[in-house]
């Protein structure tokens, strides 16, 4: 039987001949258009639901839900799929299900706290927005800030010592806080999420993270890049999950932080590679502003080969 090789090279060696001009009577196909995707959305603390589509990353999307309801873009801490709650597992990403509603948490008080570092830890796991701002996105049972009641899960991050760290990555704020001194009290300015009536009063913590929930509904998604136009993608698949949650679990662990879509990110890269030195270069090339220690990068990659083996 021919295969599919042969036949390619036999047909390039017999050029075809050109297709004929259409006739005036018929009109030139139109080309095909790309799929028009609008997404629901609301302010999360309550207002009318708007429709936004258009947005290729997270900060045009803000753009665009600032634009539906008329307000700035840096008004919005983050977004939610699918709950107005101040929800970590709900956390929108780098990806959005074709049919996820869209809710956005907006700037509330401001408010200052005193802490004073007793314990290297603070017991905080910082996030970001992807668009300057970082947040809490747990607090750790019995540890200093759990001991703070006006620290809530959700509250962004300000300052610190009235030094201003709006538009720092969530790395950077959390190596900001590692390094200061203990036994040294020191001042942090929060701003919570504006809070519907029925969420006044909820402070979430957690000690342990729970798998994070899917933020995706039925089989594609919308992934947004912080480079190129966003792509309608298949869901990820099983192995893909575990070994995010896993280098995820990580980033938290060596880091103080989490971002699924930065594991995502890592999971990608290794698969185009086939050894822990070549994903360790790839990673210096595509993510090296955040300078992996050896040992992390060794770790990411016995994670992601433990998921790969789990998941068949």
């Amino acid at each position: 039987m021919e295969s599919a090789a042969a036949r390619e090279a036999r047909g390039a060696e017999t050029p075809r001949a050109p297709a004929p001009p259409p006739s005036p009577s018929e009109p030139p196909a139109a080309p095909r258009a790309c799929p028009r995707l609008v997404f629901r959305t609301q302010l999360a603390h309550g207002s009318p639901t708007g429709k936004i589509e258009g947005f290729t990353n997270v900060r045009e999307l803000y753009a665009k839900i600032a634009e539906a309801f008329g307000i700035a873009p840096t008004e919005i801490l983050f977004c939610t799929l699918n709950s107005h709650k101040v929800d970590m597992q709900k956390l929108l990403g780098g990806q959005i299900g074709l049919e996820d509603f869209i809710f956005a948490h907006v700037r509330g008080e401001t408010k200052e706290v005193e802490v004073t570092k007793t314990e290297d830890a603070l017991g905080l796991t910082i996030t970001d927005n992807g668009a300057g701002y970082a947040f809490i996105k747990r607090i750790k049972e019995g540890s200093i800030i759990n001991r703070i009641e006006a620290v809530c899960v959700g509250d962004s991050i300000e300052a610190i010592n009235d030094h201003s760290i709006v538009g720092c990555r969530h790395y950077e704020v959390a190596k900001m806080l590692r390094e200061l001194p203990k036994s040294q009290p020191f001042t942090l300015r929060l701003v919570q999420p504006k809070r519907a009536f029925d969420m006044i009063g909820h402070r979430s913590r957690s000690s342990k993270c729970p798998i994070e929930a899917r933020v995706t509904s039925g089989r594609e998604t919308l992934r947004l890049r912080s480079g190129g136009a966003a792509t309608v993608e298949e869901a990820p698949s099983e192995f893909e999950e575990e070994a995010s949650r896993k280098v995820d679990d990580l980033l938290e662990s060596y880091m103080g932080i989490r971002d699924p879509e930065l594991a995502s990110t890592m999971v990608e890269t290794s698969k185009k590679t086939e050894t822990a030195q070549e994903f360790a270069r790839c990673l210096d090339s595509v993510l090296g502003e955040f300078a992996f220690p050896d040992e992390f990068v060794v770790e990411v990659w016995a994670a992601i080969g433990e998921a790969r083996e789990a998941c068949g």
